[in-house]
């Protein structure tokens, strides 16, 4: 069965950014000139996937908003003859079929997962982590979706770290069967540089299978009552055998600072409208 469904994670409370996200959700931080989510979005539509589940958790309306119709900003621009800006806050609203369901209590993304065991039902299903955002050729889900087609298995995102960062990461101990493809044998959820089975990194992607969903209701809570979607992974593994694949390109984590800075300085300055001038600014400062 082709993958035809996506899931949006989008209800923590983004505390690594407070005090800006004490009143905006993290997701719609700006990169350049559009929020986070936006570039996920549109990874999945350059995917193939146009069925999209964000879940949101409270103060998360502007998410909703902002993929919604603005009947009286596109009548101001209309009016006032800004047909390109017009067009734009038009396709914004036409992007993708999006729907919504609140995770009421913040127990982890397994849990939030969880959330969205009706929409997708028996299919397998497309999983982005809102704070990581993929620059590549071939559009992340799309690499993944494609070994998905192959196996038809639970496919992890992975990319490689350097061995002193993988306590950031959950690491993947497994086998490669072929390039860029391991066969797991285990998940480690951000052990030590000494406990660390290998450095290949849990990376925000994954194609699920609609199996994970009995495994997070059998998964017990850990620490502070949260239900980890790596515990699943385990427990399916287990019983399915998942595996792990390799992407091309490069990986952002918008969820920390200095990530956010760097994703921000690097989109910029592929954008053809500020690349150049952006450039040479940089260059008269560093």
């Amino acid at each position: 069965m082709k993958v035809r469904k996506a899931v949006i994670p989008a209800a923590g409370f983004g505390t690594r950014f407070l005090p800006a996200t004490k009143s905006m959700p993290k997701e719609m931080l700006t990169i350049v000139d559009r929020p986070a989510i936006h570039y996920n979005v549109e990874e999945l539509i350059e995917a193939g996937i146009e069925d999209i589940l964000i879940i949101i958790g409270r103060n998360k309306e502007e998410i909703a908003n902002y993929f919604d119709r603005s009947p009286e900003l596109e009548l101001l621009l209309k009016e006032g003859g800004k047909e390109e800006l017009y067009e734009l806050t038009e396709r914004i609203s036409n992007m993708a079929n999006i729907h919504y369901v609140r995770q009421k209590d913040a127990k982890g993304l397994g849990h939030a997962v969880l959330c969205a065991k009706t929409f997708v039902g028996d299919e397998p299903f497309a999983l982005l982590l809102g704070d990581d955002l993929v620059h590549a050729t071939v559009p992340c889900i799309k690499q993944l979706t494609d070994m998905y087609d192959k196996y038809e298995s639970t496919i992890i995102g992975v990319q490689t770290v350097e061995k002193n960062q993988v306590n950031k990461y959950g690491i993947v101990d497994g086998v490669k069967v072929e390039d860029h493809l391991y066969e797991v044998k285990g998940l480690v959820e951000k052990p030590s540089v000494e406990e660390a089975p290998s450095n290949v990194a849990i990376m925000g992607r994954y194609v699920l299978t609609p199996d994970i969903f009995e495994m997070i209701e059998k998964t017990a809570p850990g620490k502070g009552g949260e239900i980890q979607l790596t515990d699943a992974l385990m427990l399916l593994n287990e019983e399915k055998g998942i595996y792990a694949f390799e992407f091309e390109g490069k990986r952002y984590d918008t969820g920390d600072k200095l990530g956010y800075l760097i994703a921000t300085v690097e989109y910029a300055l592929r954008n053809e409208e500020l690349s150049t001038d952006f450039r040479d600014y940089l260059k008269t400062i560093i």
